[in-house]
């Protein structure tokens, strides 16, 4: 008596977890879980209500395929009795999905644009510390190429990108010139002159 009065409850209590899965809310979840994961109906926003067992779908898709795709997968789902189709059918449907993503798509083109230029102003900043070694450099190799200077007889000397010309040259206009040369240069911040002329 005992073992089969705890077999009729067991029995019982297995039937109402069934009833409680299958539940208006639950079939309300589970239709709505099966849209948002299917590839042809997630871009569409379909309101699904279930009222004894009765499922209404409800929104707007683009094609008379995806209304009878979407209707299809709900009659699928154990326990729906019916599905009310209320779907209408709209060729621009996806359209607010479709602006949304060219518009985060344009954002994000645009982030990336920004952070191109951000990155090559960084690199034209870093391309633009020269060392003293190379302000030297450049500075002796125009003084020597340049026609109007005695290249040879000007020592250049830089610290801290401040450059020092010393030596003797023939006339002032020479020393103005390599003082010039010394100032145009890429890094220097200043040039001091050391530089004499000869009488």
């Amino acid at each position: 008596m005992l073992r089969t009065c705890a077999g009729l409850l067991a029995t019982a209590a297995m039937v109402g977890t069934m009833a409680c899965s299958r539940s208006d809310p639950g079939l309300t979840t589970e239709v709505k879980s099966k849209l948002v994961v299917d590839d042809v109906v997630r871009a569409y926003q379909i309101d699904v209500d279930t009222k004894d067992r009765v499922v209404t779908l409800s929104g707007t898709v683009e094609t008379p395929a995806a209304r009878e795709h979407a209707v299809t997968l709900a009659r699928q789902i154990k326990g729906v009795r019916d599905v009310v189709d209320r779907i209408a059918v709209d060729p621009r449907a996806a359209g607010g999905v479709s602006e949304e993503v060219d518009r985060i798509g344009r954002e994000t083109e645009e982030q990336a644009r920004k952070a191109g230029d951000s990155l090559g102003a960084t690199a034209d900043r870093a391309g633009a510390v020269v060392t003293d070694a190379a302000v030297t450099s450049e500075i002796k190799a125009k003084l020597l190429t340049d026609a109007a200077v005695s290249g040879l007889a000007i020592n250049v000397d830089t610290t801290d990108h401040v450059v020092t010309l010393s030596g003797t040259v023939s006339t002032r206009a020479e020393a103005n010139r390599a003082l010039s040369l010394a100032r145009e240069s890429d890094g220097v911040k200043s040039v001091i002159d050391k530089v004499r002329v000869s009488h």
